[in-house]
């Protein structure tokens, strides 16, 4: 085999490999930056609700209580898929290991500059499944 084609070779399995434990983490991940977001905009709902402007206010109640709820289960949600009491779980740790030792094999092989391409190019394909998911 040449070198050429080894190089490619080893190149897409790091490319699969990354995606793959990229998409692991971010599924626990993105849970919490979620809640980040989804508390900013109970804030704002909080803030800016003027009851006595809207037609019923105890179902905005009832709404607003429910998107606090939402919040609470994904916060929750996203500790048990991460935590172990206060200690972060096996699994979440030893992918989070793999990835940074997949990292670094692509910089040592490729350069900063390849893992930088794989890294904007995942978020870009992450960001298409995104814009074109449909409601089902």
């Amino acid at each position: 085999m040449k070198t050429q084609e080894k190089e490619s070779l080893k190149y897409r399995y790091l490319l699969w490999l990354y995606k793959t434990l990229k998409e692991e983490l971010d599924r626990t991940d993105r849970k919490f930056t979620q809640v980040e977001v989804d508390k900013e905009i109970e804030k704002y709902i909080t803030r800016n609700a003027h009851l006595s402007e809207i037609d019923d206010a105890e179902k905005f109640r009832v709404l607003a209580q429910g998107w606090k709820e939402y919040i609470d289960k994904k916060s929750a949600d996203g500790k048990a898929l991460k935590y172990s009491g206060s200690k972060v779980k096996a699994e979440y740790h030893f992918t989070r290991l793999k990835l940074d030792a997949v990292e670094r094999i692509i910089r040592k092989l490729f350069g900063d500059k390849t893992l930088k391409d794989i890294q904007s190019g995942y978020e870009s394909e992450m960001s298409r499944r995104i814009l074109e998911s449909r409601e089902h």
